[in-house]
């Protein structure tokens, strides 16, 4: 799973993961170290000329058919196994697939005293990276939104839950993003997920609150 997650390289290492207009790779975005679902957050799609560039939307998604914001279900957060069956992922999976950039996230574990300890997960030295996304534009409620695949979690990550964003190989950026990619090959990029390659230590538990998010110290170590 994938409750909460950051931003904090500036925007111009996040950018150079992909291949933006120039006007995309111009924005001047603040540092964010607990972003929380149903805040807008940046995404990487194909414009219908092909080409890649960056929109905000609601990170909790709104399928074009919802006649209402909020949904009773969680919908920040898709499960890769089976999404593409789902009637609220459904027709995002086939042509409306996306990359969502980030540099960490957070997982809990259950303490000795009945808290939550959270833990930061995250590449070493800290380089932004891709979760594999979907999005969609719902005219009823006009509003753009995502969501987060997830799948089960890998060594090291295993340790602290059972599941996890999938972080797409970069290599594996075209294919996931182009629309003409038939969904059954879609879902095999994502076995491609770079779990492994991450590492992770304890914070404190002012992340638990959403309301805390422009505060450096949450990402320090514990």
């Amino acid at each position: 799973m994938c409750g909460r997650y950051t931003q904090i390289k500036p925007w111009r290492e996040i950018h150079a993961l992909y291949r933006l207009t120039d006007q995309d790779t111009k924005r001047n975005t603040a540092a964010r170290y607990n972003i929380a679902p149903t805040q807008d957050v940046p995404f990487i799609y194909l414009d219908r000329e092909g080409k890649q560039t960056v929109s905000d939307g609601r990170w909790w998604l709104v399928p074009h058919w919802a006649k209402e914001l909020q949904s009773k279900y969680p919908m920040f957060n898709a499960r890769s196994e089976d999404a593409e069956k789902k009637p609220a992922f459904r027709e995002a999976y086939k042509a409306k697939r996306c990359l969502i950039p980030a540099d960490g996230w957070y997982e809990w574990t259950k303490a000795e005293d009945g808290g939550k300890d959270p833990w930061f997960i995250h590449l070493e030295g800290g380089a932004p990276f891709s979760f594999a996304g979907l999005w969609a534009y719902n005219t009823n409620v006009e509003v753009t939104s995502c969501t987060i695949l997830t799948a089960a979690a890998v060594a090291p990550i295993d340790q602290v839950h059972n599941r996890m964003p999938i972080v797409l190989a970069p290599e594996h950026y075209d294919a996931w993003l182009d629309p003409e990619t038939p969904v059954p090959d879609a879902k095999a990029l994502l076995s491609e997920n770079l779990g492994s390659n991450f590492t992770f230590y304890r914070v404190g538990r002012a992340v638990n609150s959403s309301r805390t998010e422009n505060d450096p110290g949450l990402v320090s170590a514990v």
